[in-house]
């Protein structure tokens, strides 16, 4: 099922994701709040990690997060956050699990969708 509207044309499982991540950014209230869904349909989720000895954005800790439960491939990223764009750090960690032509959706803080890029 594909969805038009304020979103543009995103099916569910995309619009998920991207629900998933705003979730996890406004509950952890971290400045990022990503997704990713493996191969599987598996969703892992994830907020921005901001340690003394480890710093991790968002959507590279949901990369990390599946690649260490098992996951094979990624087939949509999405982050939610207040930036223009997916750094080109986190674009790199879904195209090395994902491959380069995995879209990265970048959503607003309002779960509007701004960017639809491929991780290549």
């Amino acid at each position: 099922m594909t969805l038009s509207s304020e979103h543009g044309d995103l099916g569910a499982e995309d619009l998920k994701i991207i629900t998933l991540a705003r979730s996890a950014r406004a509950r952890n209230g971290v400045p990022e709040g990503a997704a990713v869904r493996d191969e599987t349909g598996r969703t892992y989720v994830a907020g921005t990690v901001e340690l003394e000895s480890l710093k991790l954005s968002a959507l590279r800790t949901a990369v990390a997060m599946a690649v260490a439960s098992g996951a094979q491939s990624l087939e949509a990223a999405a982050v939610v956050s207040s930036a223009a764009s997916a750094s080109d750090e986190d674009r790199a960690a879904v195209r090395d699990l994902g491959g380069p032509e995995t879209p990265v959706l970048l959503a607003g803080p309002d779960g509007q969708l701004r960017v639809a890029v491929t991780a290549g």
